[in-house]
């Protein structure tokens, strides 16, 4: 079965930030191979070349302050691409069987860019460059997750609506272990700092995967988006498919019109059969 992949990215400044540190990629993983000249008509090819394998989605929000938060964010996107570019004629080939192969991959490049990112920081004087991380690898059906921080990612099947992912902050920590109650959380100034990032003084990634149907969606955003955005509203903008560049544009209209304190990064992905 071919699957229509339809996609859209976005990032602003927002209303107060001066600058962006929030960055986002998306990518189309193709094979190589491509014939130059043949006997056969082109029909008998069918998609067996040039068809693409898989998509990299992946959004960063940089932390730290200044250019450093911006040069975080980077250097984890540029790293993630340079490892599918390193690996794109692999990924075709990956079964059930070697999805560990795949995680310790990825989750090895993460740990990378941590480790770079730790060694160029200067925490005593306040130097310390950081950046979350939502990456889905998308190689159908089957969608890779890597998480790091609270950027967040969603998948849509029908109109229903689900997170993904669990913000990695003191407040989430705090509501898990029984602490806190979520209105406790929501008024604790503590609550958002984050427990794990790349480049910060803890680490913990989490990976996943789920199996996508064709009409099934994927959204991921930064908190620049889920700070002014309801969990019902993005439910019924992204929970209502029209193309990836309307829903994309509609989110970010909604964050920026509902305060826009942040950097903001979105995007979404419809797939059709």
């Amino acid at each position: 079965m071919t699957v229509m992949i339809d996609s859209f990215g976005i990032t602003d400044k927002g209303k107060v930030r001066e600058n962006n540190q929030d960055n986002f990629l998306i990518v189309d993983i193709s094979k190589s191979v491509a014939v130059r000249h043949s006997s056969l008509s082109r029909d008998k090819f069918g998609n067996r070349f040039g068809m693409t394998g898989g998509h990299l989605f992946v959004v960063a929000d940089g932390v730290g302050g200044g250019p450093a938060g911006d040069r975080a964010s980077e250097g984890a996107i540029t790293a993630l691409l340079g490892y599918v570019t390193e690996t794109v004629g692999c990924f075709n080939s990956y079964s059930a069987s070697r999805e560990h192969e795949l995680f310790e991959k990825l989750e090895s490049t993460v740990r990378g860019v941590h480790d770079k990112l730790r060694e160029e920081g200067n925490p005593a004087r306040g130097e310390s460059p950081a950046t979350t991380l939502t990456m889905v690898l998308l190689i159908w059906p089957r969608a890779y997750l890597i998480h790091v921080g609270d950027s967040r990612a969603y998948v849509r099947r029908g109109s229903r609506v689900q997170q993904l992912t669990r913000d990695q902050t003191i407040g989430e920590y705090m509501i898990n272990i029984g602490a806190w109650t979520e209105e406790q959380a929501a008024r604790a100034k503590p609550a958002a700092t984050l427990s794990s990032a790349i480049g910060g003084s803890e680490l913990t990634p989490v990976v996943g995967l789920i199996d996508l149907e064709p009409g099934d969606g994927l959204m991921l955003c930064t908190d620049g988006l889920t700070k002014h955005v309801t969990d019902d509203r993005i439910a019924s903008v992204f929970g209502n498919p029209g193309d990836a560049e309307t829903v994309g544009r509609q989110l970010l209209s909604d964050a920026l019109a509902g305060g826009g304190t942040d950097n903001i990064a979105v995007i979404v992905v419809n797939s059709a059969a």
